[in-house]
């Protein structure tokens, strides 16, 4: 692995985030300020193909990239805040339901976090 790669994969597998391109350059870029965008985009695509770090693909947001350890995800339908949450694992049932052909799952289960409703209920009150 390059000393990019190295270094991506440290931040995205030690944050407590759900990292973005951008971000993961902005970080990246305070320890190596000549990186350019280009770099972290061809190495994070390299990571996810290898399997070492996961995509976060949710419709109108921008991709977001997290550690591989089995964990799912809430994502909120106001605010589009991502939090991981583990809920039962279903591979096995999948397995059966499926086949052989079966590979995993990405779990997402979208909400309003709590944050938003508050917010709401505010306004409501208003």
């Amino acid at each position: 692995m390059t000393k990019y790669e190295v270094e991506i994969y440290n931040i995205i597998t030690t944050s407590t985030e759900h990292l973005t391109v951008e971000q993961i350059y902005t970080e990246l870029k305070g320890r190596y300020p000549k990186v350019v965008m280009a770099t972290v985009y061809n190495n994070v695509n390299k990571l996810w193909k290898a399997g070492m770090i996961r995509k976060i693909s949710v419709e109108n947001m921008p991709d977001r990239y997290d550690r591989t350890t089995r964990h799912d995800h809430l994502v909120c339908q106001k605010c589009g805040k991502l939090a991981d949450i583990t809920f039962e694992d279903l591979t096995a049932s999948l397995r059966r339901q499926t086949g052989s052909g079966f590979l995993y799952y990405d779990l997402k289960v979208f909400y309003v976090c709590p944050e938003c409703r508050d917010r709401e209920g505010k306004r409501r009150h208003t």
